[in-house]
């Protein structure tokens, strides 16, 4: 017996809009219930909804990116079916003419290469409001949700196992961040994975297809692959129970996840698109689009997050760990292209992006790039670095009083450095006497450096130099302390002369 996993996609983005779909009630996570609404996302009788724009383009920049087509003539449809969180009995969507299709998305593979997997459709609709189960022994509803504006995206079932399905939403996840087309933010539902699983199972020469599974409203990584895993398993295990437990004699079938028990739970059949009812909005225009619009569009996108990356590694020596910083947003991957331009070394660079500049960014709560510094000054902050004005700890002082008082006229790094006095000295002579005093204070160090024990002769040096940067309150230059560090160590190697 051979199997061979199934599966595929629906991913629900939320869109990086102020306002709803097709109402200008403020789109906001943790408002005071119901506080976001109006009559039109309501449902009111004699309302009319109107498209956001904003919306719309967002969604043909995610479409663009994914390598789809464009639709020139696109509508929107009512998708009719009944639950407390949907006011209106039907969600506005687009079914047979959506705004974009055929496009493919490469993720990496295990093998280090990309895996091309085919997306069927991007469409725009709006979101349903929330039910809210916990602590009553009756259901509450929220409905600020109810017409966000959400994008779905809807793979083919290329994905062949759990952990391609994992790469895939991670990548995906950076790439509408990136674009700045959702916040993507996965504990406040603004990304949401729902995988379509079932197993084609041979056995005597013979194919059989278990039923196709969709685990809903998944909202994190680990328990898209861990429900695809339990699934995989789960219907391998039914089939061989029962040969009968096939797609042609059971059908699709919705599932639930229990993130603490790490299993599925059966909700019910699958609904097929004529259980919705769908109709044309008869409120809603078709929209339209030209060719140069478009053509703007994607010159907006430009690099995207795998090629930039691919870039980086291959120009500037960075790792895959390196970009997770670097590319988790576009204003911070075009900081440090901006940095580079302007003359920074890429080592140094690198090593302050991830370390410095993510440390403070992250203390604030934003991404590098939302720091607001210019790259002239990122770049010379490296430079300093570079030529030993300044220690790499000292940098770290720098860019934080950068950050505290803003940019200050005709105030550079360097001046910056001159008045926190982290300015490094240059001058040999006063470097000397430092070392010389390093050894004074430390003679089993300087003891272990020239004895024969191979571990404390290699360690001793490392030592002597952090007290040297200690006396010198950081003020040495690094490179010229290892230097007379050395030196000193080899006039005291030498045999003494009778």
């Amino acid at each position: 017996m051979t199997i061979r996993p199934i599966i595929g996609l629906e991913i629900h983005v939320q869109l990086a809009t102020r306002s709803k779909l097709f109402c200008s009630c403020a789109v906001e996570f943790a408002a005071e219930p119901n506080s976001r609404v109006c009559p039109v996302c309501l449902g009111m009788p004699g309302t009319l909804p109107v498209m956001n724009r904003a919306a719309y383009e967002l969604a043909v920049r995610a479409a663009l990116a994914l390598n789809c087509r464009i639709a020139r003539f696109t509508k929107w449809d009512r998708k009719s079916y009944y639950y407390p969180d949907m006011p209106k009995n039907y969600q506005i969507s687009q079914y047979d003419l959506p705004l974009s299709s055929e496009g493919y998305f490469e993720v990496p593979a295990a093998d280090g290469s990309l895996k091309r997997i085919g997306i069927i459709r991007a469409h725009l609709e709006e979101d349903a409001g929330k039910n809210l189960h916990e602590g009553l022994a009756y259901t509450r509803v929220d409905l600020n949700r109810a017409g966000t504006p959400l994008l779905e995206i809807v793979t083919k079932p290329d994905l062949s196992d759990a952990d391609e399905a994992y790469a895939f939403c991670v990548e995906l996840q950076r790439l509408v961040q990136y674009l700045g087309i959702s916040e993507a933010n996965m504990q406040q539902g603004q990304m949401r994975f729902e995988p379509n699983v079932n197993v084609a199972i041979t056995d005597g020469g013979v194919e059989y297809r278990t039923p196709i599974s969709e685990v809903k409203n998944l909202n994190s990584f680990r328990s898209v692959r861990a429900a695809i895993a339990y699934e995989i398993d789960r219907q391998v295990k039914a089939w061989q129970a029962d040969h009968n437990y096939t797609l042609d004699k059971v059908g699709k079938l919705n599932f639930g996840w229990d993130d603490a028990r790490e299993v599925t739970e059966f909700q019910r059949g699958k609904e097929e698109s004529h259980d919705y009812r769908y109709f044309p909005d008869p409120d809603l225009v078709p929209v339209t689009v030209e060719d140069a619009w478009i053509e703007q569009v994607q010159r907006e996108i430009g690099e995207l997050p795998l090629t930039r990356q691919a870039r980086f590694m291959r120009d500037f020596g960075m790792t895959a760990k390196d970009c997770e910083v670097i590319l988790a947003d576009r204003a911070t991957a075009d900081l440090y292209d901006g940095a580079i331009a302007a003359g920074a070394d890429a080592k140094v660079l690198t090593k302050q992006m991830v370390g410095v500049w993510n440390h403070l960014a992250s203390a604030r709560g934003v991404s590098i790039g939302a720091l607001g510094i210019a790259p002239v000054t990122v770049a010379d902050l490296a430079k300093a670095v570079q030529d030993g004005s300044i220690s790499a700890t000292a940098a770290a002082q720098v860019a934080e009083e950068i950050l505290n008082r803003g940019p200050v006229a005709g105030e550079g790094v360097q001046a910056i450095a001159a008045r926190l006095g982290v300015v490094q000295e240059r001058d040999e002579g006063a470097t000397q006497k430092w070392v010389e005093d390093a050894f004074a204070a430390n003679p089993q160090a300087v003891a272990d450096a020239l004895g024969t024990n191979e571990r404390k002769a290699k360690a001793a040096p490392g030592f002597l130099r952090g007290q040297v940067m200690k006396i010198s309150q950081g003020k040495a230059d690094p490179k010229l302390v290892g230097e007379l560090i050395e030196r000193k160590l080899d006039e005291l190697r030498r045999p003494k002369s009778p």
